[in-house]
């Protein structure tokens, strides 16, 4: 089975790319995997979401989040209908396109 695979600069395009193929496409959330990029822990290369600061609750940005790489989603896919609807969420949310690892 071949996986399609992307890089995300945020955790939070990431995991939105996740939902959109779980919720919207229904793909099984068994078959994808988000990790790190590299060897260390990382919440993607800027920061995003809760990381950033707040001006309506005067709440400041975080600095001690963990910017070590991008975030690199990895889906298992079936058919070729699968693979255009993993493309487009991977680029809906902005996913450097990883290529395919085939698997035999």
């Amino acid at each position: 089975m071949p996986t399609l695979n992307a890089s995300f600069e945020t955790r939070r395009d990431a995991e939105m790319a996740v939902e959109r193929m779980v919720q919207e496409f229904g793909l099984d959330r068994s078959t994808i995997l988000v990790a790190p990029e590299g060897s260390e822990n990382t919440s993607g290369e800027v920061r995003s979401g809760g990381d950033n600061a707040d001006e309506s609750a005067q709440v400041s940005a975080r600095e001690d989040g963990a910017h070590n790489g991008k975030i690199r989603v990895s889906v298992n896919i079936e058919d070729t209908g699968e693979a255009q609807k993993v493309r487009e969420a991977f680029a809906e949310f902005e996913g450097d396109d990883g290529g395919i690892d085939s698997q035999t």
